[in-house]
Order: structure tokens, then sequence, then C-alpha cells
């Protein structure tokens, strides 16, 4: 399949309206806010598919027994249903596919990374009356249902990358040692805000296209999303400034360079004299 392409600029500039809407209203949605993500990435989506999607969670969510219990019994009702049933898992290919980040495909392939299939798990969870969160644990996004932190009797983390496998403590310990060569800290099992999961797919999407010079369009338009949450760093906008540049904007790209200089020099002026030095070298260009 070829990968998907952004809608019109009429149609793009709605959807970011509405993206920013949503993510500065006072209980942000995560389906809403990644189906919106989807329509950005996926020109094809309109506004029929974004409301297929939600009800397909709907339906999901209403296949599941009604309140099956302690944690552990919701995990496994979970897992039975969309693991087993449905077939929702990942694989190492998934990580070479846009789509993989991308809400509606991952409901149509049932097939994502980590952060995206624990949407699904989360949303159906979520509309079925679970106790349930997501996990950022570093380099992997996983569920926890139950109670939270390291010393919760009742936590259960599930893997969806994996069908919904139930992690033990020793599996969690192997995640975090193999992604990041630490042990497990317990401020690592927290509950994941809403729009923090949100800023991760949009940096998952961000690290598919930089990967894929000629895709620069995607990484435009995710740090455009990126800037538009209530919080997220400020080093965004000097990453979108030198992407400008690159992408040939560079007027643009040279303003935004020096906008983003004048906010570091309160902090840090010998940063701010180099990112103004860049600013300078970018107007060159057009010597």
């Amino acid at each position: 399949m070829r990968s998907p392409h952004p809608p019109p600029p009429e149609r793009s500039a709605e959807l970011r309206r509405r993206f920013a809407e949503e993510a500065r209203s006072e209980r942000p949605d995560l389906a809403t806010l990644c189906l919106l993500i989807g329509a950005q990435a996926d020109g094809t989506l309109d506004e029929a598919g974004i409301d297929a999607a939600q009800i397909e969670l709907d339906a999901l969510a209403g296949r599941l027994p009604y309140r099956p219990g302690a944690p552990r019994a919701w995990a496994s009702a979970l897992r039975e249903l969309l693991g087993e049933r449905c077939g929702f898992h990942g694989t190492p290919g998934d990580y070479q596919r846009l789509e993989s980040s991308l809400l509606h495909e991952v409901l149509r392939r049932r097939r994502g990374l980590p952060i995206l299939l624990s949407v699904v798990w989360l949303e159906v969870a979520r509309r079925a009356g679970a106790p349930v969160y997501g996990v950022g644990l570093p380099g992997h996004f996983v569920v926890g249902l139950g109670e939270s932190g390291a010393e919760a009797e009742q936590q259960v983390l599930v893997d969806p990358f994996e069908g919904g496998r139930v992690l033990t403590g020793a599996d969690t310990e192997l995640l975090v040692a193999g992604a990041t060569g630490a042990r497990l800290d317990p401020s690592m099992l927290t509950p994941a805000d809403p729009l923090d999961v949100v800023l991760r797919v949009l940096n998952n999407i961000r690290a598919w296209a930089e990967a894929r010079p000629e895709r620069s369009d995607v990484s435009l338009w995710a740090l455009d999303l990126s800037l538009l949450l209530p919080s997220r760093p400020a080093s965004l906008r000097y990453e979108r400034a030198r992407l400008l540049v690159r992408r040939g904007d560079v007027l643009d790209g040279a303003e935004e360079l020096e906008a983003y200089a004048d906010v570091v020099a309160a902090v840090d002026e010998p940063a701010a004299d180099r990112i103004r030095g860049e600013a300078r070298a970018a107007r060159a260009l057009l010597n």
C-alpha cells in the first residue's frame, strides 16, 4: 500500500483548528485526537470515516463481558477479544509503516505500533467501564489496569503489541532495561496523560518521516500539530524552523530561527547567538 498523503490545505486547516480545540478542552478525548492525526496524514479519511472508527470502538466495547471483575479478569477479557478473536497485535515490520501510527488504519489492519494498539485497548476498555490507563515505559507503551504505581497490589500491565499478554514484574524490568539499560523506576508506572500520549504518537510519526527525507511534509504537519498542544517542548519551534530551511522555505525558516533565538536568549545567550548564526547562514543561501 502506498504511504498516505495529507488532505488539501482547506481541509488541513480545519483539522488543525479542531485538533487545537480538542487538545485545549477540559477533558481531551484521546480517540478523537488520534483520529484527527489520522485525517491530517490521510486525505482519504473523511468525516464518515472518523465516525466509523468511533463506532467500531463502541462496538468492540459492547462485545466485552459486563464488568468481568478484578483487573486481571479485565486483562483476560481484553486479551481474548482484542488479541485472540480480533487479532490485534504488532510485528517488527509495523515500525516501517506510517499507517502503524494512524488509529483508523490500526483498526482496519489490526496491526500497529505499541502505542496505537494501546490506544485501541484503552478506548475499548474505557468505554466498557474498566479501570484502565496508559503506561509510557521508555521505548515501549503498555496498558495498565487497576491501581497504579510500583507498589500497587492490584495493578496489572498488559502488552497490546503482543496481543494483550499480561506482563510480570520481571517482564516489565526487561522492557525498561532493554530500552534504557537502567532499572525500572516506580515513576515509569504512573498513568500517562492523554496529551502526553498524543505527543508521543506525533513523535513516532516524526521519527518515521525523519528516516525518509522525501517525506519532510509529514515531519512538518506532525510538528505543526505538536505545537498546537498546550504543553510541549519549546525546542519543537527550533526543529520546525530548521525543517523549513531544509525544505527550501528559507525566509520563513530564518525568521522562526531568529524568533526562537530571542526566546532562548533569556536563559542561554551563547545558544541564542548560535541560532542567530544559523538564521544568517540560511539567509545567505538566497545570495
